[in-house]
C-alpha cells in the first residue's frame, strides 16, 4: 500500500518556504487530481449553497473546485503557499480572488459555517494539533462544523505526514467540539482504504 504522501521528513521548518519548494519539485504526494471521496460525497449532500466554507491548506483545491462546481458560491481556499493558489486561479479564472487565502492557517481570521480538513492536520508538526483544534473553534461560527478525514494510523517513518488515533484525536477536539461522527471511512480511494477516519465534529457553543 502506498501512502508515502509527502515523502522524506528533512527536519525543515514547515513554512511557506517548505512547502512551495515541493511544488515546484513536484513532490506532492498527497494530491490525488481529484476531490477525495470522502469529501466530495459529503459536498454532494450540501442543500443550503449559501453556507460559507473553509478549506484550509488547500494545496490545488479539487475540493473547493468541486464545490464551486456544486453551487456553494461561498467556499474559500486558504494556503501558506502562493504557487497552488496562483495554479487554482489559472485553472478557475471566474473564481473570487476575495476568497482565495495565502497566508498561515493560524494567522487567518473568519467566520465560518463549514470547515473541510484533507490532508492539512497530518502535514502539520503534531505539536500544533491542540493549537488546531483551538483555532478551528475560533473559526467556526456557533453550530459550525468541522468534516474530513482523520489518519487512523502510524506512519514507519518521520513525517509528514503525521499519522494518529481515535483516543489521541479525542483529546484535542473534545473540549471544543460534539463529536458527532469519528469512525471508519468507507468510501477512501484504495490506496488508504481502511487508514481514514471520516469526521464531523459540531462546535460546542461554550467550551468544556
Amino acid at each position: 500500500m502506498c501512502l508515502d504522501l509527502f515523502g522524506a521528513y528533512d527536519m525543515l521548518t514547515f513554512d511557506e518556504t517548505y512547502w512551495s519548494s515541493r511544488y515546484r519539485s513536484g513532490a506532492t504526494g498527497w494530491d490525488i487530481g481529484y476531490a477525495s471521496p470522502p469529501l466530495y460525497q459529503y459536498l454532494c449532500q450540501i442543500d443550503t449553497k449559501s453556507v460559507k466554507v473553509l478549506v484550509p491548506g488547500a494545496g490545488n483545491a479539487h475540493e473547493v473546485a468541486a464545490g464551486w462546481r456544486l453551487g456553494l458560491q461561498n467556499i474559500h481556499l486558504l494556503d501558506i503557499s502562493p504557487l497552488p493558489i496562483q495554479g487554482f486561479l489559472r485553472k478557475h479564472p471566474g473564481f473570487p480572488e476575495s476568497q482565495l487565502h495565502c497566508e498561515d492557517f493560524f494567522e487567518h481570521q473568519g467566520a465560518y459555517d463549514l470547515i473541510l480538513e484533507q490532508t492539512f492536520f497530518c502535514a502539520l508538526d503534531p505539536a500544533l494539533r491542540p493549537a488546531y483544534a483551538e483555532k478551528m473553534y475560533t473559526l467556526l461560527k456557533p453550530g459550525g462544523r468541522l468534516v474530513g478525514v482523520l489518519f487512523d494510523r502510524e506512519f514507519g517513518q518521520a513525517g509528514p505526514p503525521f499519522g494518529g488515533s481515535v483516543a489521541e484525536y479525542r483529546r484535542y477536539f473534545e473540549p471544543y467540539f460534539r463529536i458527532e461522527h469519528m469512525e471508519p471511512c468507507t468510501n477512501s480511494i484504495p490506496e488508504r482504504a481502511g487508514t481514514e477516519l471520516f469526521i464531523q465534529f459540531c462546535r460546542l457553543d461554550v467550551k468544556d
